[in-house]
């Protein structure tokens, strides 16, 4: 008797993470392409499919494939579609679910926003599990979020619900954010507001660090984290700074949806204590007293590939349903 399968890809700005999930979600096997390399649509889609039909068949999963789910930036769950992404060179519009569903046969996909993704996969196996209420952040080289309330991922009336890397946190000569507006959560809190944090320290600043060795422009969060790492103070004042305004946004946030938790996510979450220590701290001084010692603020257990594909192929079953579900396709058809 054969096996039933989803796949799970996690579409980055540099490359894309694709896996094999079985019905314990176990990811069976995974592989991955370079996504930076294609500016043509077309082209990336057919390397995609060239990379991941290797893989379907190294494994013996050939015609066992139920559903793909697939989590990229700017990915819009009711329409399928890539929107204005930022890292992405491919136009302002791509209809993602549609390609990948007709070079894959048919196969029923569906697709949301990286965050949200991340989200699913935590809810389904990782600290999220059990929880039916917890907002996760994403600290990657931006800011994302997925909301989940009563079980359920918020979306929202136009698929982009969940933004909160772009709540403002410095209404007054706030920095540039990617988004086009200004003093964005996403501009201090990300890698890379991190790093513009360490540029504005060194130059307003006078004491030694560790970080004045490197070449200002070039200074990392990774770079940030070594000194910091290393006893120098004012990278771990960067940290401070950072997690104070990340722990106001949350104190703000609880309000709007009292989670169970906040779960923090990428690469910037596994700085510990150097950043969730002022987060903590922050919350507590800036949180409405109702909400007081309610939520917790924890760290990702997932892998960050693991979570983006297991998350992901949690949207692969979610595809397979809503193709065999008669009456849930009448009530898209009657929404749009």
């Amino acid at each position: 008797m054969s096996k039933p399968y989803v796949v799970g890809i996690d579409i980055g700005g540099t490359n894309t993470v694709f896996g094999i999930v079985d019905a314990r979600g176990h990811v069976v096997a995974a592989d991955s392409v370079k996504t930076k390399k294609h500016v043509n649509f077309d082209d990336y889609i057919q390397d995609l499919h060239e990379g991941l039909s290797r893989l379907i068949k190294a494994n013996d999963a050939e015609d066992q494939i139920q559903g793909i789910g697939i989590g990229a930036p700017n990915a819009n769950y009711y329409s399928g579609e890539i929107v204005n992404a930022p890292n992405l060179p491919w136009g302002p519009i791509v209809p993602l679910a549609e390609k990948v569903s007709k070079i894959f046969g048919g196969i029923p996909v569906a697709v949301t926003n990286d965050a949200n993704a991340a989200a699913l996969g935590e809810m389904t196996y990782g600290a999220a599990r059990g929880m039916k209420d917890f907002i996760m952040i994403t600290l990657g080289t931006g800011v994302g979020s997925g909301i989940v309330i009563n079980g359920q991922l918020v979306y929202g009336s136009d698929g982009f619900a969940g933004e909160l890397g772009h709540v403002i946190m410095k209404r007054n000569n706030g920095r540039i954010c990617g988004c086009g507006r200004t003093g964005c959560l996403e501009a201090y809190c990300s890698a890379t507001g991190v790093a513009r944090t360490a540029r504005e320290f060194l130059e307003v600043r006078t004491e030694p660090s560790l970080l004045r060795n490197l070449e200002i422009e070039d200074i990392t969060s990774k770079d940030v984290y070594d000194a910091a790492m290393a006893g120098d103070k004012l990278a771990k004042d960067i940290f401070t700074y950072t997690g104070t305004i990340l722990g106001e946004a949350l104190a703000d946030m609880a309000a709007f949806s009292s989670p169970q938790a906040f779960i923090l996510f990428g690469g910037l979450a596994k700085s510990g204590d150097l950043l969730l220590k002022p987060i903590k701290e922050a919350y507590d001084k800036n949180v409405m007293p109702i909400f007081r010692g309610k939520a917790k603020i924890i760290i990702s257990e997932l892998k960050e590939s693991d979570a983006a594909v297991l998350g992901a192929s949690a949207l692969g079953w979610e595809a397979k349903y809503r193709y065999e579900s008669p009456l849930l396709e009448k009530q898209d058809d009657e929404n749009n």
